[in-house]
């Protein structure tokens, strides 16, 4: 801890001589490595901010999403004291991961417009959601989109809070759960003043599975019909072993 305050202390330093630069940031890892027995860790996105134009200290905002996936929902009805599927809804463009951290509340930063065009908050995630539904509408299926990835973690149900340390320096940790899905991630750092974005940053960070866990997952997607095979023997493997076993005994 004492070494990241530090390299805080010496981006503050720094800030002067980067006058163009009026946000800086960075991860304290590039690279969550999910092993065997991989139960979520915390990512440290520390930094620096110069004053904006009025020589007043503007407002960060962090947004992560994870890459973008087609996600189907249904929704069931109970007919005739059974539940089956009476309306589906699919969308192309679903972040399989989002979470947002901030300074002040995000309506005081920003109008929705704005919110709305960097795809700040949940309330403004551009979704196209494509509905097979007479009784149930885009919004409803947004909301229970929006439900199901926070109930798995994977949707912060609250904006996070960011540490400030004399008006210039920041952090904040993001979580994330044991569920978090593979793929390269955007962390997008905003500088705000005034209602508006006055600086950006765009830094990358990949979850990938390492290890045995990460070879056997690449054999089961790339050969998948080889894998099937060798798990259908290995089921058979072991019930005719619990059959002798269970006989001799």
């Amino acid at each position: 801890m004492k070494r990241l305050w530090l390299v805080l202390v010496l981006l503050a330093a720094a800030a002067p001589v980067r006058a163009a630069e009026p946000l800086v940031a960075d991860l304290s890892k590039h690279l969550v490595a999910i092993t065997t027995g991989f139960a979520g860790t915390d990512v440290l996105l520390f930094g620096a901010i110069e004053e904006v134009d009025g020589g007043k200290s503007g407002d960060v905002v962090v947004v992560v999403r994870g890459p973008n996936k087609t996600e189907t929902l249904r929704r069931k009805d109970r007919t005739a004291g059974i539940w089956i599927n009476s309306g589906i809804a699919k969308v192309d463009n679903a972040p399989s991961f989002y979470q947002v951290a901030s300074t002040r509340p995000l309506d005081q930063l920003a109008s929705p417009a704005i919110l709305g065009r960097h795809q700040i908050g949940l309330d403004h995630l551009d979704l196209d959601i494509r509905v097979k539904d007479t009784g149930a509408d885009q919004g409803q299926y947004r909301q229970a989109l929006l439900r199901l990835n926070q109930k798995k973690g994977l949707y912060g149900d609250k904006v996070l809070d960011i540490g400030m340390l004399s008006q210039r320096l920041f952090r904040t940790d993001v979580h994330f759960p044991a569920n978090v899905p593979v793929g390269v991630y955007m962390v997008e750092v905003y500088l705000m003043a005034g209602g508006q974005v006055v600086s950006a940053q765009t830094t990358p960070l990949v979850v990938s599975k390492i290890g045995v866990g990460a070879d056997v997952f690449d054999f089961a997607h790339h050969q998948a019909a080889i894998y099937g095979i060798i798990a259908i023997l290995l089921a058979a493997l072991a019930g005719w072993l619990a059959a002798v076993v269970f006989k001799k005994a």
